[in-house]
């Protein structure tokens, strides 16, 4: 089974810069995008084969994220019961036979850090939530996280320490989600792989000369890692000032 995680920012703009295209020839079973920003109604996405599924944000043009599957899902559940977070339609869990699938669009804790304390009560919440899952099948968290966990995850981690997704807080978050039984699927397979990036900013020339950062993720439950066969980042593919990334995994 191929897993692909991919925020567009922005579905209707990337789909104008070729989303379509990767989406087609990456064939993957589950398609996972955050950051959409749209509303119902505002695409008419014909994806062949694909059961979809939306949550929408109730700010226009703004979060979102959506889950595009082969594979009809047991049940589908929309944020976690926060009613903050479910305004801004950030999270969708598909219950599948094997495990539960969480597509993820984590708050950034805002340049000035204004809503860093909001982001650290999220990440409470989210890992109680994951935890609650975990209990009954296996987990595979995908999404943009909005964090750089370690030094190696981003170009310049010397001068950013500090700003936003690089704090000591968020950073120790990420570190509390792992140390409660759940794996970096990449550092899985890649623990040290330098210039791994998935966002860039859209200054001049920073994507040519790979000044990222790594903040798009597969997570998944530590008794499911023997399941994994790859992880990959996709860093050629344009869009979005993200890239995707894909998991494969066995079933």
């Amino acid at each position: 089974m191929k897993i692909v995680s991919w925020n567009v920012n922005g579905l209707r703009a990337c789909v104008r810069k070729g989303f379509l295209d990767y989406f087609n020839q990456v064939d993957a079973d589950i398609f996972c995008i955050q950051e959409t920003k749209l509303q119902e109604g505002q695409i008419d996405l014909e994806l062949e084969g694909y059961h979809q599924y939306w949550n929408y944000a109730v700010k226009k043009g703004y979060s979102g994220t959506a889950v595009f599957t082969k594979y009809e899902p047991l049940s589908v559940m929309y944020g976690v019961g926060d009613s903050d977070c479910e305004e801004e339609g950030r999270i969708i869990t598909l219950e599948f036979d094997q495990f539960y699938l969480v597509n993820v669009y984590t708050p950034n804790a805002q340049r000035d850090l204004a809503r860093l304390g909001y982001r650290l009560e999220w990440e409470d919440r989210m890992l109680s939530y994951l935890k609650e899952l975990d209990r009954k099948k296996p987990i595979i968290l995908c999404g943009d996280l909005n964090v750089a966990h370690q030094d190696i995850d981003l170009k310049n981690y010397k001068s950013n320490r500090g700003n936003s997704g690089f704090t000591d807080e968020e950073r120790g978050k990420f570190s509390a989600l792992l140390e409660n039984g759940f794996v970096d699927a990449y550092r899985h397979f890649y623990p040290d792989r330098e210039g791994a990036y998935t966002w860039w900013s859209y200054m001049n020339k920073v994507r040519e000369r790979n000044i990222g950062w790594r903040i798009d993720y597969f997570i998944v439950s530590e008794r499911f890692k023997g399941r994994l066969k790859d992880a990959h980042i996709h860093c050629d593919v344009m869009g979005s000032d993200h890239c995707p990334v894909a998991l494969e995994i066995d079933l």
